[in-house]
């Protein structure tokens, strides 16, 4: 009998350890509709099928995500924006249910913006707001649900007196769409707004002042980290190897973004057009990576770009 335990025990442990490998093997991600995330989502995408592994990535609102990470539902997210999305992680961050491993960007920024020529008028500033709030006919634009909690915590908290104002839930691309036509009609709007983004070179427009309390200094100065479900680094070294040294750059995420919005490019189109137009990022990225089976990794990521 114990002859008979000690291989049944051996055999579930190897069961066990072939469902952890086969786990690794599928790389769940998660974005919020955003296209700087659906854009380096698409780069991690790209190169882990490149190295052999299945990537996964789906749509949801933030809070899903979280909690998607904590069910073991997803396994990494790449656009934690710090501080614009502490009020979302906090919670998670003092459980210890979600890591961040790696800061993946520097200089961004996330805070209302108006058209250049609302700034000119005199709205420099958040405190400017409820002046001219006919103007703007007491309405802020945001973009998918679940996204916009800074902006309804505004208004919930009356701050800058935007008590009895309208937080207008859209997407980001029908905010940019409700932009252009204000734009061309030189009506008012007040509007989330974020770098990197085509945003800041298709339309002329300026960030307001004075929202340092909701989203941070510097304009909502930010960084931008990759995230894990607890434990997942542990459980797949090579594909948590990857994630801590996949850095990206402003000009870089800026050109891709171009490739979606301008181009219609999907976003693993757009990283592929991406990658083989700058293929030394992946020289650093995979430096000690290894194929899903072993190989080398930078090789394979290259063969697969066709480089």
């Amino acid at each position: 009998m114990k002859i008979l335990k000690l291989s049944l025990t051996a055999s579930a442990l190897a069961l066990f350890a072939g469902q952890a490998a086969a786990d690794c093997g599928n790389v769940r991600m998660a974005e919020p509709g955003w296209t700087d995330l659906a854009l380096t989502t698409g780069i991690a995408s790209v190169v882990l099928e490149g190295l052999g592994y299945q990537a996964e990535s789906d749509v949801l609102g933030i809070p899903v995500i979280y909690e998607s990470m904590v069910n073991n539902d997803l396994d990494v997210f790449l656009g934690f924006w710090d501080p614009a999305m502490e009020t979302y992680y906090a919670k998670y961050r003092e459980a210890g249910s979600v890591e961040t491993v790696h800061q993946n960007l520097t200089g961004a920024k996330f805070t209302f913006a108006v058209p250049k020529y609302v700034y000119d008028a005199g709205v420099t500033d958040f405190s400017d707001l409820a002046a001219h709030a006919d103007k703007f006919d007491h309405k802020m634009y945001g973009i998918e649900p679940g996204s916009n909690e800074v902006m309804l915590d505004i208004v919930g908290k009356n701050a800058f007196g935007l008590g009895d104002w309208k937080v207008v839930e859209s997407s980001e691309q029908g905010m940019l769409a409700q932009l252009a036509r204000f734009e061309k009609s030189k009506d008012w709007m007040v509007f989330l707004g974020w770098a990197p983004h085509p945003m800041n070179t298709r339309f002329d427009m300026e960030y307001l002042s004075g929202g340092d309390d909701f989203y941070g200094p510097d304009f909502g100065g930010a960084t931008v980290h990759t995230q894990v479900r607890k434990g997942y680094l542990d459980e797949c070294p090579n594909v948590g190897k990857l994630l801590t040294q996949m850095t990206f750059d402003i000009p870089m995420e800026s050109e891709g973004m171009g490739y979606i919005l301008e181009d219609g490019d999907d976003a693993e189109d757009a990283a592929t057009k991406l990658l083989k137009a700058h293929p030394d990022y992946l020289a650093t990225w995979l430096e000690g990576v290894t194929t899903q089976d072993g190989n080398d990794g930078l090789a394979a990521v290259r063969a697969h770009l066709g480089l």
